[in-house]
This record gives structure tokens, sequence and C-alpha cells, in this order.
């Protein structure tokens, strides 16, 4: 179980770019925060492991 969002969520094993892909999330337009790290873009491949806090925000473009 990974925490997303303050949310459980059965993501152990998936890496971040395969829980983005779950939630319908474009990688391009997120910030990944791990545990008290922000993750970079190169680094999206990280397999996400049990107990894990994930923070994911994402950004709108507006005008």
């Amino acid at each position: 179980m990974v925490i997303v969002n303050g949310e459980p969520k059965e993501a152990a094993g998936m890496t971040v770019l395969e829980l983005l892909s779950s939630m319908q999330l474009k990688p391009e337009r997120t910030a990944v925060m791990i545990g008290d790290e922000i993750l970079s873009k190169p680094d999206y491949g990280k397999v996400l492991t049990d107990g894990e806090t994930v923070e994911i925000i994402g950004f709108v473009g507006g005008g």
C-alpha cells in the first residue's frame, strides 16, 4: 500500500510513470514528491515500495 495524496492506493511495485498513467495524469504536467524528496523527471521510472508516501501536483495552464 502506498499513500498517494493522503489516500491509500495499491501502487507498491508500480513505477511512478505507471502510477501517473493509472491516474490519467501526464508526466510532463506533474511534479512528484516521494517522502521529502522531489523527483526529477528522469527518475519517474522509480519503483514504488510498500509504505511510501507520494504527493502528486498537476499543473494546469490558463490564460
